[in-house]
């Protein structure tokens, strides 16, 4: 790591039941994350929430693909795009107030030579009710952090 807003971070197998699930993944997924030069970085990479946008986008397309695909709806085309609203001043330690995102939009665009304008509607319904990673960011859910100095 050059600096220290540069960070990498690798993605290996997993726990799935109960057991290591070395299938899902035939290596380790490297990302690369950094800041743009304003807060620092080198833009090297996506910042962490940018991250974290790209992972609702990337649950929300699978979702919606799975789900039309066991309707019989054939997709011809899928997009999103993904903003969020944040204010750095906490994060900085110039304010007070939440660190994170205080609003997330999606803007879902869906061809489809098969399903109809309702049929589309309802999987855009259904997708977000059912994707674990808009569940994550909209219900709190309990985070452990420790620290081993060494």
């Amino acid at each position: 790591m050059g600096r220290e807003e540069e960070s990498q971070t690798e993605i290996g197998p997993f726990m799935h039941a109960g057991k290591l699930d070395e299938s899902r993944h035939a290596g380790q997924f490297k990302l690369q994350g950094d800041e743009p030069p304003v807060l620092l970085g080198r833009n090297l990479g996506p910042n962490a929430v940018e991250l974290c946008l790209a992972a609702l986008g990337f649950c929300y397309a699978v979702g919606f693909v799975a789900n039309a695909a066991a309707k019989g709806f054939e997709i011809e085309e899928l997009s999103y795009e993904i903003e969020g609203d944040i204010d750095l001043h906490a994060f900085l330690g110039l304010g007070k107030g939440r660190p994170g995102f205080t609003e997330i939009r999606v803007k879902s665009r869906v061809k489809s030579s098969n399903a109809s304008r309702e049929n589309l509607e309802s999987l855009c319904q259904y997708v977000p009710d059912t994707s674990p990673v808009r569940d994550i960011l909209a219900n709190p859910v309990p985070v452990k952090t420790d620290l081993e100095v060494v």
